[in-house]
């Protein structure tokens, strides 16, 4: 099976975001590991297309549906999820 090709990148706001939340020393395991995620696909010069893991991805839906999770790091949970390959339907 093929590799899936990741046409999404992380913007300038939701890696802003991202970054926040790395450094914020109350942001949950979960969204500090979204955050890498989305921070791994900015966009580079060596043009690697990076894809949210299955790992990640969970992370991200996790933070996305915490309810005391900062509104940066929700913002970096739903970039990352946003790169998370589709399911063929």
């Amino acid at each position: 099976m093929a590799t899936k090709r990741n046409t999404e990148v992380t913007g300038k706001r939701a890696a802003s975001a991202a970054s926040k939340t790395l450094r914020s020393p109350t942001a949950s395991k979960a969204a500090k590991s979204a955050a890498g995620s989305a921070l791994t696909q900015v966009r580079s010069k060596s043009g690697a297309n990076e894809v949210t893991s299955k790992k990640a991805a969970s992370a991200a839906s996790k933070t996305l549906r915490n309810p005391n999770a900062s509104k940066a790091a929700k913002s970096a949970a739903g970039s990352a999820l946003t790169q998370r390959p589709g399911r063929r339907r």
